[in-house]
Order: structure tokens, then sequence, then C-alpha cells
């Protein structure tokens, strides 16, 4: 499986009523969850910069990693940016 990194940024939207915004993120996950079974979570973050939240997920097919992060785009409102990552044992082995 290989390893990909999704960055958001929450929509102004999202936080017209901030108690509101887990279940926005409830909704989205759920989605996820079903349309998506190949991606497996293995952490998210909320960070402090130029972007909201980092997710990083596990995939065969990184068709269904693009499915979650239009996802998170649409029903979350939010940009997202995706990334492919290199575990940095394996690109250091590649050199």
């Amino acid at each position: 499986m290989a390893t990909y990194v999704i960055l958001s940024r929450f929509s102004t939207q999202a936080f017209a009523e901030p108690k509101d915004f887990r279940k926005i993120a409830d909704r989205v996950s759920a989605k996820i969850k079903s349309e998506c079974p190949g991606v497996k979570w293995k952490d998210s973050y909320v960070t402090m910069g130029r972007f909201d939240a980092v997710d990083v997920v596990e995939a065969a097919d990184p068709k269904e990693v693009a499915r979650a992060a239009m996802i998170i785009h649409g029903l979350g409102g939010s940009t997202t940016e995706t990334m492919h990552a290199t575990p940095w044992k394996e690109f250091l082995a590649a050199l």
C-alpha cells in the first residue's frame, strides 16, 4: 500500500456555527468509509499554518484517495492538496 498526505483548508462556511463542525466532520468521515473502503486512515492532525488539517492515509489505488479528497472538498467545503508520500528509509534505499 502507498502512503498519501491530504492537506486541507477549512472553508469559512464550516465554521459559521463552530458547534456544527463536528457534524460536518462526521458526515465526511462516514461517506469516505462507505465510498472509499480501500483507504485506510493512519492519522489526522489539526495544524496552525497554511493548512488547517493534515490526514495521513494508505491505499493501493490512488483513485480511491482522489475520491476521498473530493469528498472532503465537496461535503466539507474544504480545499485540498494531496501528495504521495515515500517513507524516509525507502527513499534513502532508492538513492
